[in-house]
Formats: C-alpha cells, structure tokens, sequence
C-alpha cells in the first residue's frame, strides 16, 4: 500500500498564541498523520479540519494570551460550526466556567460547567505517568483504555456538573483521573475534546490518541 500523500491527510492548526510548548504538540501531530500549521489567521483557523489548543503556565495568563489574537471567539465559532477542536492541559481547563487559582477567580469559556481548583495532595504539581478511567464508547481511547498519559498540572476540574436532562443534547463523555482527588482527565463533547495530560509526552499511548483524533477529523 503507498503511503499517503501529504494533499491527502487532514489540515491541523495548532493556534499560536504564545503558549509554550507548541512545537513539540506540532511534531507529534505530523508524526501521527496530519499536515500540521501554527498560526493564529482567522480563516487559517476557522477552515482547518481540526484546531489544536495547547496551553502550559497560570489560567489567567493563557486567556489573556488567547483574547489577544481572538481565540475564543474562533473556537467558539468552529465548535458552534461542528468543526473540530482539541485543548491540552491549560487547553482544557479554559474551557470550562472559572479558575480559583491563586485564590482568584478567572473566568474561562463556559464551554462546560466547572471550577478549576488546585490538587488536593500532598505532593504538587500531579507530575508524571498516571492511569485513566474512560467512559463506554469513547473514540479518543479507542484500543489504549488501559495505558498511562503525562500529567504536568497543579489544578483541575474536580466535579462534573453537566446537566444532563438538557433537551435534545447528548451528555458529554468524562473521562478520570486520581491525584489527591478524582479528577477530569478528558472530555469528548462533540466537535470539542480536550485533555487535562499531555498526548505530545506520552509516548505511544499519546501517538495513538493523536491518530484516533486525526481519524475522526
């Protein structure tokens, strides 16, 4: 079987909004089967097949940052458009209502209800291999349910609040982790997924997530 081209694999932005890290969140995606850009053009943005959010450091930092080239009006169009997106780390967390880090509330996107707070344990930051506890029929897992991911991360969201009597709207699937407390380690809602670990640093397991994403591009 000939390998495929470069015209036929699926276009990936990674949005450059000055988060650090992105290049190696780029290299894993080329190497698990897209044709890779980091950018923060608007229509670059808005027509790729999938967008990839990163984000390391404080919450309040990376929304700022992201305000700054407009990123979560972008996201917000293309999840409201059904068009794919993936946050990492710092990249899921402002998805969801609010931070309490710093003993200071920051609003996120309200994507999905939720306070991220800091870890309950003895040991911060949660640094290093950990296992996960994914729901039935989850496509990111797929084939890797029972491998461990790398967590770098002092806060998370630590309850699901999600309404799920809403009408006509399918629950989203959570999936956990443990560190001092049960934690969200990835949610998949729709066009919009994203992981509280990093799938760049964790190895093949992080690989495969990567290619079930690009798959379902």
């Amino acid at each position: 079987m000939n390998a495929q081209t470069n015209e036929s694999l699926p276009n990936v932005v990674v949005l450059d909004y000055g988060s650090g890290n992105v290049h190696s969140a780029v290299r894993a995606l080329e190497r698990a089967g897209a044709n890779v850009s980091l950018t923060a053009h608007p229509d670059e943005v808005l027509e790729a097949d999938g967008l990839v959010v990163p984000g390391v450091g404080a919450f309040a930092t990376v929304m700022k940052e992201l305000k700054a080239v407009d990123g979560p009006r972008l996201i917000g169009r293309r999840v409201a458009g059904g068009r794919p997106v993936l946050g990492i780390c710092v990249g899921l967390q402002i998805l969801f209502d609010e931070s309490a880090e710093h003993e200071s509330r920051e609003p996120g996107m309200g994507e999905w209800p939720g306070i991220v707070e800091r870890l309950p344990a003895d040991v911060v930051p949660h640094m290093g291999w950990n296992t996960v506890q994914v729901p039935d029929g989850t496509r990111l897992f797929a084939g890797i349910e029972n491998e461990r991911f790398y967590f770098v991360h002092s806060y998370a969201v630590q309850k699901w609040e999600f309404d799920v009597n809403q009408p006509r709207m399918k629950a989203p699937m959570v999936t956990w982790a443990e560190h001092g407390a049960p934690f969200i380690a990835a949610v998949e809602n729709g066009p919009l997924s994203a992981t509280q670990f990093h799938p760049e640093k964790s190895g093949d397991a992080g690989s495969a997530l990567l290619r079930n994403w690009i798959k379902s591009l």
